[in-house]
Order: structure tokens, then sequence, then C-alpha cells
């Protein structure tokens, strides 16, 4: 049996660190080093005062506090975590390419190669590689490639162990996980592997509940997983549409089809639209494998769910501008939320970047508040997008630390994530201090609407 008693993670994102401090906390034998390359991570993964740790999810820190120190490091020094360890976790961002075949839809491993690289040069022993980070599926194989040929005559052995974490619920995802899922080789040297990382995870987790596979499966097991997430929201987010036309209520039709057990209540809340750094990358992703295997009828199935997200984006925008008299020049609209979902900071893909990208094409003014999100990710996202110059977005947009200075003399607000806090707010001040008529456009569908229109608010929501 292989006994693991140093775990190396490179790459200290939203996966790797959250995955490898509930590892420590959990396995307080294994010594756990989370490594990166970018020393201002790093800093501030060991940030004397745990809360200002660089990623936000509810429970984090503590579990942070509790290993830190103990047997859980945070390192720039990759080749030396790598040296020592005998398993090693890569968990580095695996972005949709910008670039050469496949742009747009592919996904761009050119930080898992390098990875692979790296440990092939510094291995000396034999190691354990986890395949942490979504790829597409027979990655494992280039790996593998590139290891075996490149090393100083160490043997390795890949696994795939996707994660299904959810941000904002990521802490109890893993610690309660509605499932582990390990993919190997099915040879001995192979099963002994799987082995391996099955016992690190057992030291919390039901053994019932950790799956074993061959490598394919695992790997293209985690696409699929995100695929029939994201198809759920796009397809209440279609009949959303269908139901301001036809005066049904969307959140009454969810609760009806919800109720039956085949199909279940989850990922039915229209909204408007998906976003974080899974769902998209992994579905183009999806396409682009289904398209060069020529299976056509498979990628497009899958890339209208993708089609209908950024539809349902760009109709929330629309519906602002039609609903403020076909004008939003000039015209303050707050937005109470930029991170993509409640209780994190993370704000890839957000929503929020793509309805104000439109607005600021109207010429409005946005006032931007979100409880965790910083003023320079907000204007880096915006930036990024490249439709405007930097200093002409900036004079466009205002983020303001208070919720009530965001929505002071607006002429409307946008709801783009759901923060519980949201629901606490004193809406009738609200009300008082904007411009008349007061506007509310509901993307997340978390306001009660007769309470806001009995105050004198002007109220849509989604689907309704």
């Amino acid at each position: 049996m292989i006994s693991v008693k140093n775990i190396c993670c490179i790459g200290a994102g939203y996966v790797g660190g959250p995955t490898m401090a509930v590892i420590a906390h959990k396995c307080p034998d294994i010594k756990v080093t989370i490594v990166d390359l970018n020393a201002e991570r790093i800093a501030a993964w060991n940030d004397e005062d745990v809360n200002n740790i660089p990623i936000y999810e509810p429970g984090l820190a503590e579990i942070v506090k509790s290993a830190r120190g103990k047997n859980l490091f945070f390192s720039t020094e990759v080749e030396k975590a790598i040296d020592e360890a005998e398993m090693i976790f890569i968990s580095v961002n695996t972005p949709t390419k910008t670039y050469g075949v496949g742009k747009g839809m592919a996904a761009d491993l050119k930080y898992i190669e390098l990875c692979a690289r790296q440990i092939a040069t510094v291995a000396k022993s034999n190691k354990i590689v986890v395949e942490k980070s979504t790829l597409p599926v027979r990655t494992a194989e280039a790996i593998k490639n590139i290891l075996d040929n490149t090393g100083n005559g160490a043997r390795f052995q890949i696994l795939s162990n996707p994660e299904f974490l959810a941000e904002g619920t990521a802490i109890d995802d893993l610690i309660n996980p509605d499932r582990v899922l390990i993919g190997g080789d099915t040879d001995e040297e192979g099963q002994k592997a799987i082995e391996a990382l099955v016992n690190v995870y057992s030291n919390w987790v039901p053994k019932e509940k950790i799956l074993t596979t061959n490598v394919w499966s695992s790997e293209l097991s985690k696409l699929t997983a995100n695929a029939f997430l994201a198809q759920r929201v796009s397809s209440i987010n279609a009949m959303s549409e269908l139901c301001e036309k036809t005066g049904a209520d969307v959140n009454e039709v969810a609760r009806a089809i919800g109720m039956d057990s085949r199909i279940g209540s989850k990922f039915l809340k229209s909204s408007v639209g998906f976003g974080g750094s899974c769902f998209q990358k992994d579905i183009l992703n999806l396409v682009y494998i289904a398209k060069s295997y020529g299976l056509k009828e498979v990628a497009d199935y899958w890339e209208q769910v993708v089609i209908m997200n950024d539809h349902q984006k760009k109709r929330f925008a629309t519906n602002i501008v039609k609903t403020l008299y076909n004008t939003v020049s000039g015209k303050k609209i707050a937005f109470l939320g930029w991170a993509f979902k409640k209780d994190t900071n993370d704000t890839r893909e957000s929503a929020a970047i793509y309805v104000a990208d439109d607005l600021l094409n109207e010429q409005a003014n946005i006032a931007v508040y979100d409880p965790k999100v910083e003023e320079s990710i907000i204007y880096r996202d915006i930036n990024y997008l490249g439709t405007r110059a930097a200093e002409e977005n900036k004079q466009g947009i205002e983020v303001l630390n208070d919720p009530y200075n965001a929505c002071k003399d607006a002429h409307a607000i946008a709801v783009l994530t759901e923060w519980d806090e949201f629901k606490t707010y004193d809406w009738q001040k609200i009300y008082n201090n904007m411009k008349k008529p007061a506007f509310v456009f509901d993307g997340r569908n978390i306001l009660d609407a007769d309470k806001l229109k009995n105050i004198g608010f002007i109220f849509q929501q989604i689907g309704k």
C-alpha cells in the first residue's frame, strides 16, 4: 500500500486553496503544501489576519486557521514541494482558448503542460499526479506522455479527481460531499494509486461515497455534471421569457414541476443567467470535443445552452432600457451585486459584467455595490471586455461601499447577485432617496415584489 505523508498542490486558487485546506484539517498526519508562482497570492494566504486570505468562502478562514503552520503551508517554492511530495495535485487554471485552433471553445492546457514538465524535471522518486483542474477527456494521456518521456526515470501514476464544489458552499461541499470521484488506470499500479487517494479521503468521507472509475470516465463526468446543471438553468430561463408573454409566473411553474420526483427542484430558479468559471467554459469545451469527433448534432445541442444564457443577460439589459422609456442615457442605474453568486468574491463570467457593458453602451451611469468584491476587480472585469477605453469605463461606473449611497438618486436598481443582505434593507428609505418613478429589476428573484410595490416601486422580476 502506498503511504502518503506529503501532498503538494500546484495552484492556490478557488479549487486548490479550499480543497487542500480541508484535507490538511481532516488529515493532521499529512503535510499539505500549496504552491503558486504568484507571490502576492501566497502572501495573502499567509497573512497574519486570516480574514485577509484571497478567497472568501463561508468557513474557509476558520479551516485555514486550524491547520496553517501546523500541517498546511503556502509557498512559492514549487520545486521543493514537488520533490518532497508523494502525491501532487494539479489545480491550475484551464481557461477557454483565446487563440488558434479551438479559439472560444477548447480548453487552454498550457498551464497543465507546464506543470507536467516541471514535475518531470524535478521528480527523482515515484509520484502520484492528480488532475484536480477541470480537463478535457483524455488529458491524462497527454500528461503521462510528458512525464514518462521527459523525466529522470521516476514512475508516475495519473489520477483524475474532479472537484464538484459550488462556490459559496465549497467548505460544506468538501466536508460533506455528495460523492468523491477518482479515476485511474485499471492495472495493478493504477489501482494502488487509486487506493492511496481513497485512503486520504476516507479520513472523513464514508467509503460508499467514494466512487472509482477509469480515468476517461472521471474526466468526462465533470464536464457532463456541469453541462447538465447549466442546462437546467438555461431551460428555466427560456421558460421565464414565455411566462412573461403568457402571464404565467415562472416561480409558480418551477415549483409545480420541481415537485415531480423525476425532475426535482434544484437549479430551477430563473435568473439573469449563470456565471462562474465552470459552466460556460465546460460546456464550450464539451461542444469542442463533440465537434472534433464529428458529432455536429451533439455539439449544437449543448451550444444552445450557452446561447440561451447569453440571450438572458442581453434580454435583462434590454428590458431595463425599454422600461425606462427607451433611454438610460445620463440616468443612474444602481447595481446590487457584482459577484456571480452570493457568498463568494468570485466574479468570473458574472452576469453583472455583461449587463453593465450593455448599459454603458446606452450611456447609462452605473453605481455598483457588492459586499465582497473590491473596486479594482470591478474595473478589471469591465476593462477586460475591451468594449471601451479604461478611462471611459471609469467615468461610467462608480463603485461604492454603502448600498444606500449606491441607490441614492438612482432611476433604477438592478439586483445582480442574490446576497441575503439585500432582503434586509430599509427599502422605504431607499425609495425615498431615488428619482421618481423608481424601478427595481430583480434579476435574481429574491425580493418581495408585493412589499416593494406597496412602497411605490415599479417592480419587475424575471418571468413575471
